[in-house]
Order: structure tokens, then sequence, then C-alpha cells
């Protein structure tokens, strides 16, 4: 169980070693951010308490476009049944779930699919499929950042089936089209020419 008072106080300090270990999600915007967000501190009967950027997601929260939740490290407490977590998460960062399901991860590591759920509801509180859906998006934005290629292209290399798909979790996250973030992307390259 989080403990909202001393997080809520982390928040009003902008806390950086909870940064990763917490993220902060807002009802009346939306919006989920990490504990050392510049932006201004919400009240706290508007704050939500997360243990994952996955999970801020799965409750419906859009990452903070100033902060960038989604890529903020995860706790370096790992430790225990968390090293299965941090195994299942370096695999499914490498693909594996692109390529199978759950079954299939939770082979790999030596457990049963549904205990592999729980195990990433207790630690995350999300499920693999959630998990596997957030890199899948970031990966997609690095690229749409960093590169021209086009959108089939962008998806497939993020591991999305289609780029129906990845425009679909990218509206559903961030609540606007992934085409929107390429042309920030080549407008910032205009400007630096």
């Amino acid at each position: 169980m989080l403990d909202f008072d001393a997080h809520y106080a982390a928040l009003r300090r902008r806390d950086a070693t909870l940064d990763g270990a917490i993220f902060v999600a807002v009802r009346t915007t939306g919006i989920y951010c990490r504990p050392v967000c510049p932006a201004r501190t919400p009240l706290a009967c508007n704050v939500i308490f997360y243990r994952s950027a996955a999970a801020a997601e799965q409750a419906g929260f859009r990452p903070c476009l100033r902060c960038r939740p989604e890529t903020a490290p995860f706790c370096p407490a790992w430790k225990g049944s968390r090293t299965t977590v941090e195994r299942a998460v370096a695999l499914i960062e490498k693909g594996e779930l692109d390529r199978g399901g759950v079954e299939r991860l939770a082979e790999r590591l030596g457990v049963g699919a549904r205990h592999l759920t729980r195990l990433f509801a207790r630690h995350l509180d999300a499920s693999p499929l959630q998990v596997a859906l957030s890199i899948r998006v970031r990966r997609a934005k690095r690229l749409l950042d960093a590169s021209d290629l086009p959108m089939a292209a962008v998806a497939e290399r993020a591991g999305f089936s289609s780029t129906r798909r990845m425009s679909t979790a990218f509206t559903r996250l961030y609540g606007r089209p992934p085409s929107t973030f390429r042309r920030k992307a080549e407008a910032s390259r205009v400007q630096h020419r």
C-alpha cells in the first residue's frame, strides 16, 4: 500500500529519491507525472499515486509532456520476486510479447502465466500486456523523434502489429495521433538547420 501523506509531502518537495518509484496522477487533468515534475503541485484531493507508469496508463491517465514519466527509471530496490518481474520487463523490452503471449514469456522465466501476472500486479500495478504496450509506445515515440521512417515502419519496429493499433494506442495515451509528434520533431530539425 502506498503511504499517501508521505508521498504527497515528497511531491511538494520534488523529492528525486522517489523518481521512478512512484508516479503522480492528477484526476482533474487526466495526466500523470514524476514526483520531480516542475508543474504546479496539485491539490491533495486530486492526486492518486501509482507504483508504475503502466499502472497510471492502465487507469486512463496520459503522461505529462513536461517531465515525460513514461521514461522514468524503475525502483532501484527491486529484489526477491521483483527480480522475476525485472527479467520479464527486460524480455518485454526485447520484444518477447511482440512474438508470443504471456504464457510463452512466463515459460521462459520458469513460472506460470497466472503467477507472472500476479507478480506484475503486485510490483507494477499493471499487467505484462500493459507494460508491453507502454514500452511499444515509448519505442515508437523515440523513432518518431529520431527518424523520418514512414508510419508503417515505425509501427513495425516499435512492435505494433499494425499502424492502426499504434495510432489507437497513441490516441488513448496522449489524446492525439502519432503524426503530431513527428511534426514537432520535423519543426525542431528545421529550426536547427
